[in-house]
């Protein structure tokens, strides 16, 4: 766990990775983070116009705010008051096609296939790397490593940016299941089988999860899965899963 938290302030862009091997100071890694965001900046500007520049730069720059709403759903009103959805769909589509954004969009069924229960014009905006994520919302490395308590509301929110990344970076295409604002399933993928599987994002040891429960009675899956802070276990047709060894899902 300790290693999860270095990689949450660290993550996994390769300059990164060797400023904190080389050095193993979370100041020098930051550094190198804030160059790296501030290189995606002027990528905007160079391959974009200015007007679409000034957008995609607002999509960008929102993304954390989006994140730290207690419903992760991307919301326009966020970038600025008044913004609407056709003003924002291609700067949006443009950071993700430039590979820096991850899209996970809602389902309203956990039935087969699931891209035909996709809702497009709801979804959730994660960065597509955790430390990224960390140093554009400015929160000290000390803060993650020694669990300060004011950071526990914000933890969820890092948790779930670590697992769209690594999902994605295993080759899966996660969506998230919600039912008429009543429940909420974090991830839901359809494995190799052609198996819906629901996956629940916990950032602590707290498991207890009242929408789980419902998409599993409502879609009977041959089990779910859960990542948290607890150990590797199975039970109630549960797989528990550390959140360190996210890495070992395979589709």
């Amino acid at each position: 766990m300790d290693l999860y938290k270095t990689y949450l302030v660290v993550g996994g862009m390769p300059r990164a990775v060797l400023e904190y091997v080389d050095t193993g100071d979370f100041d020098f890694v930051l550094t190198v983070q804030k160059t790296l965001n501030d290189g995606y900046i002027a990528d905007m500007a160079k391959y974009a116009t200015p007007q679409e520049t000034t957008k995609i730069m607002g999509a960008w720059n929102s993304i954390p705010a989006q994140l730290a709403k207690e419903n992760r759903k991307f919301q326009y009103k966020v970038i600025k008051s008044g913004a609407r959805a056709y003003q924002y769909e291609t700067p949006l589509e443009w950071l993700k096609s430039a590979g820096i954004t991850n899209k996970c969009i809602q389902v309203s069924e956990g039935k087969i296939p699931l891209s035909a229960y996709a809702d497009n014009s709801s979804f959730k905006v994660y960065m597509m790397d955790v430390g990224l994520l960390c140093s554009k919302f400015g929160i000290s490395a000390q803060v993650i490593m020694n669990n300060h308590p004011s950071f526990d509301h914000f933890k969820g929110a890092l948790a779930e940016n670590y697992i769209m990344q690594a999902l994605v970076a295993n080759g899966f295409n996660p969506f998230y299941w919600e039912s008429q604002g009543v429940a909420e399933v974090d991830f839901v993928f359809q494995n190799k089988q052609g198996i819906i599987i629901p996956l629940e994002a916990k950032s602590a040891d707290n498991v207890r999860s009242k929408s789980l429960k419902e998409f599993v009675k409502r879609y009977q899956p041959p089990y779910a899965i859960r990542v948290s802070a607890k150990n590797f276990g199975f039970e109630n047709r549960i797989k528990s899963i550390p959140l360190y060894a996210l890495f070992c899902l395979k589709p």
